[in-house]
């Protein structure tokens, strides 16, 4: 595809930081491109699997702290509308409900509703986005569930607990999320850099090992973020 008819579709914007990457290249620049493309698209299989395992064992772990399967339609009036989620904003001095979990789940309520479809706890447990699982970590909601969602780390290191989990994950949600819309993953600034995705890398793998050694093992043979990140640093340095 030639330089002129790929802005048409990518958009000028969207191209010109790959564009001065690669210092006005043109090809080079759509070059770079695809190489952000290509470990993008490595990271995906890591991406699921931790998202899935994670939605799982915390939904597990709530479970039985609440001793309901249901926990997740019936504690929308429970600990996601605790007293302690209110409180006065800083710059504006006006009473704020941080309700976040509450109202992601009142929102796939109403969708399913308005497809036609039963409300299951099953269906809403999978609707869930990966920031409505990284936020039971936040201290405001790890306090009121008496840190139970770190129990899901079995082999979490002695020296680490609630605030290296949580950095971690929500370093994770944002790199996902640049992944999902499309965004560079190669850059520091203006210069080819893939440092961001192997430090995000890294921490998924940390993550996953935290949850369970097997899962780490289980993904290994499908997992080619490193040999993706390699193949374009050979071709840019």
């Amino acid at each position: 595809m030639k330089y002129k008819k790929a802005t048409i579709y990518f958009s000028p914007p969207r191209l010109e930081r790959y564009l001065i990457a690669a210092k006005n290249n043109k090809q080079e620049a759509l070059k770079l491109y695809k190489s952000n493309l290509k470990v993008a698209q490595a990271f995906h299989p890591l991406l699921g699997l931790l998202e899935v395992s994670l939605r799982n064992s915390l939904n597990e772990k709530l479970s039985d702290f609440f001793s309901d399967e249901d926990w997740i339609i019936n504690q929308k009036n429970g600990f996601m509308s605790d007293p302690g989620l209110t409180f006065i904003d800083k710059k504006t001095s006006k009473k704020t409900n941080n309700y976040f979990l509450k109202n992601s789940i009142e929102k796939s309520e109403k969708r399913f509703i308005r497809l036609g479809k039963s409300i299951t706890s099953g269906k809403i447990i999978a609707d869930q986005s990966l920031g409505f699982w990284t936020d039971l970590f936040e201290i405001h909601h790890y306090k009121i569930l008496k840190g139970r969602p770190i129990q899901i780390f079995k082999s979490l290191p002695p020296q680490h607990g609630r605030s290296e989990v949580c950095e971690r994950l929500n370093k994770i949600r944002l790199f996902r999320n640049r992944i999902q819309h499309n965004e560079p993953i190669c850059f520091d600034n203006r210069l080819i850099n893939f440092n961001y995705s192997e430090e995000i890398y890294s921490s998924i793998l940390d993550i996953l090992n935290w949850i369970d050694p097997d899962l780490t093992e289980f993904i290994n043979k499908l997992d080619n973020v490193k040999f993706s990140i390699s193949r374009a640093k050979s071709k840019f340095n």
